[in-house]
């Protein structure tokens, strides 16, 4: 029997999947991440045609995706692939939506998940909001790149008198003893985001242990991170006690999450803050059973197969 559905969470540094049959059974993996940049469609369409291989074709897929930029052409393109001929609908969204529906359900709030980027998601009774997540160079506000960023910045300004000393400095000097050099090979390096976000560790550690310096960047990555969370709220008209759902390994730092929490209060004072429900694979199951008439229903893509006519006259 094959699955009725084929769930795809697709990350930059791993994808999970989940197979679904009719039954109620469900079989779970993970397989190599997507690439954000080289061509989406043929990454995808392999996931999905060694996934049928293995367990038959599944009659629904649905995706959640990191990077996505059009939704409606991914999930148009995949459709056409020879290899797919066996499904019969279906579902491509931004993994912001798949780590909402993860972590609130259908339920109006909003859901920020922050790492090495950051995007927020606001659900409210009618429209949805998407929130940064425009990536390094135009966004991600508060996020672990900003933080390491901040931190790189404040070091080179301690180093040229600019800015005040910090304990950053020992730690830059520690991957590029020679600071002044330092941006050569940052500039070259083809992992230099990863580079720079790996900083918001240590940067939150020496805030903890009372620098000056890391202790003003946690705060302002703070800052930035409940704004993006208190925009959600209110641009979406969502209910005052709506829930909040917050995500991701930049808000492990005690300091940075209780002075998010407490900026959102400071705005929204009713909102509830809420563990989360599920993963965003549970999110990307749950495309499929979205209510038409839910508001981040205009916000995926839906592709379904036309079934096949039969000539007049063929045999039955």
């Amino acid at each position: 029997m094959n699955p009725d559905l084929l769930a795809i969470d697709a990350g930059q540094t791993g994808s999970k999947l989940r197979l679904r049959w009719s039954d109620g059974a469900t079989r779970e993996d993970v397989v190599a991440g997507v690439l954000t940049d080289r061509a989406l469609v043929p990454q995808l369409a392999e996931i999905i045609e060694k996934a049928a291989h293995v367990a038959g074709a599944p009659g629904i897929v649905s995706i959640g995706l990191s990077g996505l930029t059009d939704a409606d052409t991914t999930a148009g393109d995949l459709m056409r692939r020879p290899g797919l001929g066996g499904v019969q609908r279906l579902l491509v969204a931004h993994d912001s939506i798949t780590s909402f529906l993860g972590v609130l359900g259908d339920q109006p709030g909003a859901v920020i998940a922050v790492g090495t980027g950051v995007v927020t998601l606001g659900v409210g009774p009618r429209s949805a909001l998407r929130v940064d997540g425009w990536g390094n160079i135009m966004g991600d506000a508060g996020s672990g790149y900003w933080i390491g960023r901040q931190a790189l910045d404040a070091v080179m300004r301690a180093h040229d008198r600019r800015g005040p000393a910090t304990g950053l400095t020992d730690v830059v000097r520690e991957r590029w003893p020679d600071l002044e050099a330092a941006y050569f090979s940052l500039q070259n390096a083809p992992d230099r985001v990863r580079i720079v976000a790996s900083f918001a560790r240590t940067t939150a550690e020496l805030a903890a242990a009372g620098d000056a310096i890391a202790h003003g960047i946690c705060l302002a990555a703070a800052d930035e991170l409940a704004l993006s969370v208190v925009t959600a709220l209110h641009e979406t008209d969502a209910p005052h006690d709506a829930a909040v759902g917050a995500t991701g390994s930049v808000l492990q730092s005690t300091l940075i999450h209780d002075a998010f929490t407490q900026s959102v209060l400071a705005a929204r004072p009713g909102s509830r803050f809420v563990p989360a429900a599920g993963t965003g694979l549970d999110g990307a199951a749950a495309l499929a059973d979205l209510s038409p008439q839910h508001p981040l229903r205009h916000s995926l893509a839906e592709v379904t197969r036309e079934p096949e006519l039969v000539p007049i006259g063929a045999a039955s």
